[in-house]
């Protein structure tokens, strides 16, 4: 299925949404410190896999993804270092709310 690395970012955020809904967490409302946390990570992984694609250490299946390239990668893998993020960020703010946890 041409979609499954899509619809499984779906899936993840979809599971997580709850969290900023329920909880009320705010990560979606301070999207600027999300960006900010995200952006360092995202641009050492996407680099990593760059160059690991273009040294043919692996690939992506082309019967998996959506077939919309950003250079050497798949969408998907570009918006992996960016969904799978958030829904950690999102995970570690719901459970400081429910325990009450202070930074």
């Amino acid at each position: 299925m041409k979609a499954t690395y899509a619809l499984v970012l779906v899936g993840c955020l979809l599971g997580t949404l709850p969290l900023e809904l329920v909880l009320h967490v705010g990560v979606y409302r301070q999207w600027r410190r999300l960006l900010l946390t995200l952006a360092p990570v995202a641009a050492v992984f996407v680099t990593w896999d760059v160059f690991a694609v273009r040294a043919h250490h692996w690939h992506f299946d082309a019967r998996q993804v959506l077939g919309i390239d950003l250079g050497a990668l798949p969408l998907e893998e570009v918006l992996f270092f960016l969904v799978v993020p958030t829904c950690a960020v999102l995970s570690v703010e719901a459970v400081r709310r429910v325990l009450g946890w202070r930074l």
